[in-house]
């Protein structure tokens, strides 16, 4: 006899069903898409960053200035540091920490686990996304675990293959960023707080090693989560509401548990949290609109928020905002449906649950957004509230789950189809090779000296470009604001006279710092450009790069010296 997964048996007697097999191949699936998908994507403008960090080299580096350096000499940064002994690694670990402390927004956990997947595993794409999705394997699993105990085996089946395929947990998990990881948290903590309710209040014969286990298990999780994203206190809210919702009784217990885990954070909190509260610039997710303008805006932001996590994916960057608020009402539709349908066959203490899980924290933020005139929720495509992904997969699954039979297998293999749909859409319909491109084009004549003048000194835009231009070539980076550019190449251009036989001009369409206004200010500034390049280059190409973001737009002309030079 195998044992697939606990409470799952087969032996030559016992036949899975069809459904069971439809769920099996989905996660299967859905995690063979993860292995294809490491590397298909060059690092976007935040991942980038992430890898600097996580480097132990973020105080090391320094904005470009008005004269051009070695593109390489960024490059270095984005690798592990020179180091001779324990006292190196140490001292990279103080870096580490001093980086995130300076400015970054977020715990430390994240860039401290990928800093030890780096040391482990190298600085190439796949590698460093891979932790990711070992994580959101160990996650689908968990998934698994916590649906079983609120919904029985095919219940957790069924919210284990939706969580796996969810084209936004897809991308997640291929993202080097905090959300990803973030997932398992949540999952595993729910998962181990309703399994020791179930042993307090179901289960007989529970032994003292079971309840150490999993009480272990819930606290290294919220502590874990606490340090991963600080918004995941909402999290920790609505699993204290569930305590009172399913074993008021006992709240103490598990209130000490997760008083334990909230305690483990007290020393970053009196370190690195007052650091980061001092370097904080909470003014980008406020606006300066009416009441009932911020009412809608925070509702639309809810709307846009659900429907992206349950829905649209990944492809949520190439949507407009009317399309976006559209499947956010579907969506809701979706769980409304669940809902009725939970409470008319007298499901109520699941339907309570999955709602505490879900919806809870999800009104949690919003009325936080409200009362302070923030705008978090639309933040990110949704990244900012992952925390209700979980939770509201899980409110599906249930209702899938209580569906009348005739109606279960095709809404199930409709779901699963449209998450795997759309993420295969979001990484093989939408090319993100936009510096692979640069560095192609270099590698034509790599020999020559070549000069990239870009229009922006964002450390996002600079640090992808020193990633993919291979350093061995001979070339140098000039960065600037726009309206600054034009002056400055034209005294670079006069300094080394024709020291560089030719010209990338690399032309974003959001230079992020220091952006022009309006359009016909970008236009003007990017003439006076074309102007000074003109009088000693003639153009030879242009091409326009473009990815999966906004951040990934950019105007790519190359000029080489004109036969009067």
């Amino acid at each position: 006899m195998i044992t697939i997964l606990k409470g799952i048996k087969l032996n030559r007697f016992e036949l899975l069903s069809p459904l069971e097999v439809l769920l099996f191949f989905a996660i299967a699936l859905a995690v063979t898409l993860r292995i294809l998908n490491l590397s298909s994507h060059e690092f976007w403008y935040d991942e980038v960053l992430s890898l600097l960090l996580f480097s132990g080299q973020k105080t090391a580096y320094e904005t470009p200035g008005e004269v051009p350096v070695l593109l390489s000499s960024y490059t270095s940064l984005l690798k592990l540091p020179v180091e001779t002994g324990l006292g190196d690694i140490v001292e990279t670990l103080k870096q580490i920490l001093r980086g995130i402390a300076g400015g970054e927004p977020h715990p430390p956990l994240f860039f401290l686990s990928q800093h030890l997947w780096l040391r482990l595993f190298g600085n190439a794409v796949a590698q460093v996304r891979s932790l990711g999705v070992l994580l959101s394997c160990l996650a689908i699993f968990s998934a698994y675990g916590l649906g079983r105990d609120v919904l029985g085996h095919r219940g957790g089946l069924i919210f284990a293959a939706l969580l796996a395929t969810n084209s936004f947990y897809l991308f997640h998990s291929l993202n080097v960023r905090m959300y990803g990881p973030l997932v398992l948290w949540i999952v595993l903590s729910g998962w181990a707080l309703v399994r020791l309710i179930r042993q307090n209040t179901v289960e007989a014969n529970v032994t003292r090693r079971q309840q150490l286990l999993w009480n272990c298990l819930l606290i290294g999780s919220v502590t874990a989560g606490l340090l991963t994203f600080y918004f995941f206190a909402y999290w920790v809210i609505a699993l204290g509401v569930l305590v009172l919702y399913l074993d008021r009784q006992r709240w103490f217990q598990y209130g000490i548990a997760l008083g334990i885990a909230v305690s483990l954070t007290i020393p970053w909190a009196f370190w690195g949290v007052r650091q980061q509260a001092r370097n904080a610039d909470l003014d980008r997710f406020a606006e300066s609109i009416g009441f009932i303008e911020a009412l809608f805006k925070h509702f639309r932001d809810a709307l846009e928020a659900v429907g992206i996590q349950l829905l649209s994916g990944g492809l949520s960057t190439s949507i407009s905002h009317e399309v976006a608020v559209l499947i956010g009402f579907i969506v809701v539709a979706i769980l409304l449906t669940c809902c009725i349908w939970l409470w008319r066959q007298g499901e109520y203490q699941t339907l309570g649950t999955a709602l505490i899980l879900g919806v809870l924290p999800l009104a949690l933020a919003l009325s936080v957004d409200v009362f302070t005139g923030k705008f978090t929720l639309g933040w990110g495509y949704g990244r900012s509230i992952i925390f209700v992904l979980p939770g509201c997969l899980l409110l599906i699954a249930a209702g899938l789950e209580r569906a009348m039979d005739h109606w279960q297998k095709p809404l199930i293999a409709a779901l699963l189809a449209t998450y795997v749909c759309v993420g295969v859409g979001d990484f093989n319909l939408r090319d993100r090779h936009m510096f692979h491109t640069v560095n192609q084009l270099i590698q034509q004549n790599i020999e020559t000296p070549t000069l990239i003048v870009m229009s922006s000194k964002a450390w996002g835009h600079v640090l992808r470009l020193a990633y993919y231009v291979t350093p061995d070539a001979p070339v140098s980076l000039l960065a600037e604001k726009p309206e600054q550019l034009a002056a400055t190449l034209d005294k670079t251009l006069t300094d080394t006279a024709l020291a560089y036989e030719r010209i990338l001009w690399l032309n974003p369409e959001r230079a992020v710092w220091s952006e022009p206004k309006t359009d016909a200010e970008k236009q003007q500034f990017d003439q006076a450009v074309q102007q000074v390049l003109q009088a000693q280059y003639k153009l030879t190409s242009t091409e326009a790069l473009s990815g999966t973001m906004d951040l990934d737009r950019f105007t790519l002309s190359l000029y080489t010296q004109s036969p009067a030079t």
